[in-house]
């Protein structure tokens, strides 16, 4: 891919997952992380309710079926193993309970909100 396509499609990446924390911020969620790696994979928001911990994949796509067909079981597991590095190294890990949603984010519409979109590959 040309550097300037690279490019691109970075600020498209960037300016999702700003609309997608915007659109759970407002949902009431309180954003704890953005693009949080570690050295299983990146995640690209982490919010969290209370003692719900949403790790949340964002898609930018023209639908949501396309969207959802974005996060495969291999991209299922990895971002599962991310969050269990993440979830182990939090104080109160025990009482948090875990959900994998997706935002996508599609053309001239606010995100749509996905929740429990899949299992991690569990």
């Amino acid at each position: 891919m040309p550097a300037k396509e690279r490019l691109k499609a970075y600020r498209r990446g960037h300016r999702g997952e700003w609309l997608a924390a915007l659109a759970l911020i407002l949902k009431g969620y309180r954003i704890v992380a953005r693009r949080h790696r570690t050295r299983l994979g990146e995640i690209d928001l982490i919010a969290r309710r209370g003692d719900l911990v949403a790790i949340v994949e964002v898609k930018a796509r023209p639908t949501l079926e396309q969207a959802m067909e974005a996060v495969g079981l291999a991209a299922q597991i990895r971002i599962a193993h991310a969050a269990d590095l993440w979830l182990a190294r939090q104080p109160d890990y025990a009482r948090l309970s875990l959900r994998f949603d997706l935002i996508a984010v599609l053309p001239r519409r606010w995100p749509v909100h996905v929740e429990n979109a899949f299992s991690g590959g569990r």
